[in-house]
Formats: C-alpha cells, sequence, structure tokens
C-alpha cells in the first residue's frame, strides 16, 4: 500500500503542475487555439494569474499542499499549530497569486485569530484538495483522518460544502488505497455520508455522466473553483478514466477553468488506485520538486 500512497501525493502534485499552462483558462477554444493539447508540463502564458511561474512549478494550491507534506514530514504527524504556522510563513512573502480564501484567513490570523478559527467563508474546493499528504500520513487510521482533514480544511475554508467535501475525499481515497475500485469507494461513500443536498445531487449527476465527453460535461457541471461545480467535474473524470490517469489529467486541462483543484483530486484518488507505474515518468522528470517530494515522504512512516 506504500507505494500506492506515495503515488497519490505524487499524481496529485504532478496533475497541479500539468494545469499550470492553462489554469484559469475558462474558455476552451483559446486553449486549443494559444497552448493545444496540454500533454506536457508548460509554462503559464503571459498574463497569468501565475505568471511569475516555470515549468514544473506549482500553481498556489500545489505550493499548499506541499507545505503541508512538509510540516508533516517534521512532526511524523499533522498538528494544527505547525501546519499554520507554516503556512502563514508560505504567505507572508508569497509571490505568486493569493486567492480570497488565502487572503482572508492572512488577515483573521492578523487579527489574532488561531487556526481553528482563521477560516475564509470560502467553498473552494482548494482547501479540501490538499488532502494527499494527510491521508499518506493517517492510511491506516481512518478515523483519525476524518478528524484531521476537518481541521486542515477549516483552518483557510469553513463553508458546509468545502468541509463535506473534505470529508467525502478522506472517505473515497481511503477506499481506494484499501484496494477498493474508484467507482466503487465513490457510490459507497456517496450513498452513506455526504452531507449537502446541492452537493450530493451534482455527485449523483457526475456519476451518471460517465464516459461522456469531459469537456463537454465540464462546462456542464461547472468549471469553478466552489466545491459544488469542482468536485463533481473531477468525479466524472476518475470515473470516465479509471485506468489511465494520462488521459483523465489531460482531459481536466483541456476541459479549463480551475483544473488546478480538480487535477489535486484526480490526481490523489487516481494514483491511489493505479500506482507510480501508471503515472507518465516524462511528467516526473520535469516535475521541480520531485526529489523534495520523495525525500519528505520517505520521512513519514
Amino acid at each position: 500500500m506504500r507505494m500506492h500512497a506515495k503515488a497519490m501525493v505524487m499524481a496529485s502534485l504532478l496533475a497541479d503542475s500539468l494545469a499550470l499552462g492553462a489554469h484559469w483558462i475558462y474558455d476552451t477554444h483559446q486553449i486549443d487555439r494559444e497552448i493545444g493539447r496540454v500533454d506536457r508540463l508548460l509554462p503559464p502564458l503571459p498574463g497569468s494569474y501565475h505568471k511569475d511561474k516555470k515549468r514544473g512549478d506549482f500553481t498556489h494550491y500545489g505550493d499548499q499542499v506541499l507545505v503541508l507534506l512538509e510540516s508533516i514530514a517534521r512532526n511524523n504527524e499533522f498538528i494544527l499549530q505547525g501546519f499554520s504556522r507554516d503556512w502563514q510563513h508560505l504567505f507572508s512573502s508569497y509571490t505568486g497569486y493569493v486567492d480570497r480564501a488565502t487572503e482572508q484567513t492572512m488577515n483573521n490570523f492578523a487579527a489574532g485569530a488561531p487556526p481553528e478559527k482563521s477560516g475564509s467563508d470560502s467553498d473552494d474546493l482548494g482547501g479540501p484538495a490538499r488532502l494527499a499528504p494527510l491521508i499518506f500520513c493517517y492510511r491506516d487510521d481512518l478515523k483519525t483522518l476524518l478528524s484531521l482533514a476537518e481541521q486542515q480544511t477549516k483552518m483557510t475554508h469553513t463553508a458546509p460544502a468545502a468541509l463535506a467535501a473534505a470529508d467525502f475525499l478522506a472517505r473515497v481515497t481511503f477506499a481506494v488505497l484499501h484496494g477498493a475500485h474508484p467507482a466503487d469507494a465513490i457510490q459507497t461513500t456517496l450513498d452513506q455520508s455526504v452531507s449537502g443536498i446541492n452537493l450530493k445531487m451534482k455527485l449523483k449527476a457526475s456519476l451518471a455522466s460517465t464516459g461522456e465527453n469531459s469537456r463537454q460535461v465540464i462546462a456542464h457541471l461547472g468549471q469553478m473553483c466552489g466545491a459544488e461545480d469542482a468536485l463533481p467535474s473531477a468525479i466524472h473524470l476518475i470515473t470516465s478514466y479509471p485506468e489511465n490517469l494520462e488521459t483523465a489529467l489531460i482531459e481536466n486541462t483541456m476541459a479549463g477553468g480551475d483544473s488546478a483543484a480538480r487535477g489535486l483530486v484526480v490526481g490523489m484518488v487516481l494514483g491511489a488506485h493505479l500506482g507510480m507505474e501508471k503515472i507518465p515518468e516524462k511528467w516526473l522528470k520535469e516535475l521541480r520538486k520531485k526529489e523534495h517530494i520523495t525525500a519528505l515522504l520517505s520521512q513519514i512512516p
């Protein structure tokens, strides 16, 4: 299981890096025209939200996943106070894009809020999508994982949809790591434990779209950042390409919008399912933090 857990983290971060070149381009015709098929890691276009990033870097989402991994590796466990310090240090002099959830959370910290009370009101998927390092550390302890998944998400995102997404993703990915097929894990979790009627209905719609044209489906379900849009779109990709991580991540990026947050989720679940051998080596070679990530994972039992 450990190698599949490693693949879960690596594929999640790799998906974020693959999305960097076309991230937050909502016009898919622009992606076709100015970039073409995103089957390799690319730098952002001029004028991008991530204009200071280079090929093989992460978006601001991936940078936060890496900080979570570093924090867990340093302590051999998740400590909310430690993660909050590391997270604040990242954004105290950050040169990349700072989204609304991050800005609100930093303002709350500056006003004296503890990490249990610092979160923004954002429902973006970016908060719950950070989970891969946490699942790696607690891959044999679902009860603790669910509690800590809520803690790490709530530090920055407090909207009910974001917290429901964190619980859903922790349960699904845990089940996949323990041998469940992604579609079965998703269906079982959906039947048993999804809170929020809107999210549940959209997740059911995403399952019904399995195998349909991904660009069209995601345009319908939602290209946006909110969990009620982005999570169902990610689930469509997982169930449509369960045995082909490469195609799933390419189709995710080609669908436009918030492909980075979706990619973190798709890479996490399919990495857990397929293992390291299904991650394209040509992409791994271009990932600037690959060796650092590998070293950090080796420090965690």
